[in-house]
């Protein structure tokens, strides 16, 4: 299977990347930012036996899609897999939201892999291939937290996008699911905990300690659900949202949320 990884080079894009290597995938195309994790995640994963390619790009940018779809189709001449992991998660309340803020968000978590998607399966239907989208979410897309809300917005549009696109696709025998982490342990979560919330060095350790699991989900198990809806083991599977987390939609007492903001007088 020949996939594209859509942030693939670090936190869970790279985690989903490791997982399809040792599922023994035959190509990977990875896109991001850093022009030095990703050639040296691509040259690690060629050695273990999965070709990669590694393509620097920023996502947001209107030639990002086409370009990495170009370098599948030139490198390995199909596509049978697409994972969207790339997004935004600043903070923002509905007091200190900006125009350019939820643009930014929408653009990166919603447009983005909308026309990497659009690309791929143009390929996919001119080849007369069948695929397996995987779409990443939130659990945020349900509703979300008040100093997440552009952020809660854009996953909830993705959310929309996977059902339509499932339903518009299962024709041409391309499948589309999407797979919503809770609260997860990643490196840019560390980052946005010390640079926006505020929180000490070792947040990790009392965020989960309050966890009901004592723990925070990790890369490795959202990627073995990526992994398995991308495969032909989950057979008809299409239009799923699949939330990987410690709480049941709708179940258990709500919580009472404190003030989002204090607005600007």
């Amino acid at each position: 299977m020949i996939t594209i990884v859509n942030g693939g080079t670090q936190g869970l894009g790279e985690a989903v990347a490791r997982t399809l290597v040792a599922g023994g995938a035959r190509g990977l195309v990875l896109s991001g930012r850093s022009a030095n994790r990703g050639a040296a995640l691509a040259d690690e994963l060629t050695a273990a036996g999965t070709r990669t390619e590694f393509v620097r790009c920023d996502i947001t940018d209107t030639d990002a899609p086409s370009t990495i779809v170009e370098r599948c189709e030139e490198v390995f001449g199909t596509v049978n897999g697409v994972v969207n992991v790339a997004a935004l998660t600043t903070r923002s309340t509905v007091f200190s939201d900006t125009p350019e803020h939820f643009d930014a968000m929408i653009a990166a978590n919603t447009r983005a892999p909308y026309f990497l998607i659009q690309a791929a399966v143009r390929l996919m239907v001119r080849q007369g291939s069948t695929g397996s989208i995987v779409n990443v979410g939130s659990t945020s897309g349900h509703g979300g937290q008040p100093r997440l809300t552009s952020y809660a917005m854009s996953k909830a549009a993705l959310s929309v996008m996977t059902k339509n696109l499932a339903f518009a696709l299962m024709g041409h025998g391309i499948r589309v699911n999407q797979v919503n982490p809770g609260w997860m342990d990643t490196e840019s979560e560390h980052h946005v905990q010390l640079s926006e919330e505020n929180a000490p060095d070792d947040w990790l350790v009392a965020a989960e300690a309050g966890r009901p699991m004592g723990r925070l989900v990790k890369p490795w198990e959202v990627a073995n659900t990526i992994a398995f809806c991308l495969s032909p083991d989950s057979g008809m599977l299409t239009g799923n949202i699949i939330d990987v987390d410690q709480s049941v939609q709708g179940a258990g007492d709500p919580p009472i949320p404190g003030a989002a903001d204090t607005p600007t007088p």
